[in-house]
């Protein structure tokens, strides 16, 4: 189920984040639970209420996309994703800014991240993904590897990998269940 804005999963939706959500995006930024593998931010609301309206406008022009990921039981925010750095040769998104808090639902995890591949893959055409995870960051290289990522490169801070559209279709019979 999907609305122009919303994408549904079994237990959570994608909500396009707007400058309302600026105090939740700084809190889950500022957590130090959350943020030990992301970028540094300002931790100034009036700096996130900025980012977000710069935001809205790359999103208008179709060159990034960032969510606010939902409970569908009870409509909690739960957590953050985005899309972004959009490349033509080949049709490739970066996606990051994935955040989940301990109100996420048991599957969460697996299911933000087929829903960010059915939005890039299925309604986006995207051909594939490009991204980084710190190398710390051992559990999220772990589960992208098990979804079937490659790591194509590596370097002091981090693991580089892409994720083909093919590997979406070929996984996608295993894990429906969860979109």
């Amino acid at each position: 189920m999907s609305n122009e804005h919303n994408i549904y999963g079994r237990s959570i939706y994608f909500e396009l984040a707007d400058e309302h959500d600026a105090e939740f995006i700084l809190d889950l930024r500022m957590n130090n639970k959350f943020n030990q593998f992301l970028s540094q931010v300002s931790n100034d609301l009036q700096d996130q209420m900025h980012w977000l309206r710069n935001y809205k406008k790359r999103e208008k022009q179709e060159l990034e996309s960032y969510y606010i990921i939902k409970r569908i039981d009870n409509n909690s925010n739960i957590g953050t994703v985005r899309l972004y750095d959009f490349l033509n040769n080949p049709m490739s998104f970066c996606w990051g800014s994935w955040i989940l808090n301990e109100q996420k639902t048991p599957n969460a995890a697996i299911e933000s991240a087929l829903l960010v591949y059915k939005i890039a893959f299925e309604n986006k055409n995207f051909e594939q993904s490009h991204f980084d995870v710190r190398k710390e960051n051992e559990k999220v290289i772990s589960f992208h590897k098990k979804l079937g990522a490659e790591l194509i490169n590596e370097d002091d801070l981090n693991s580089y990998f892409i994720y083909k559209r093919e590997t979406y279709h070929k996984i996608l019979k295993k894990y429906s269940r969860f979109i």
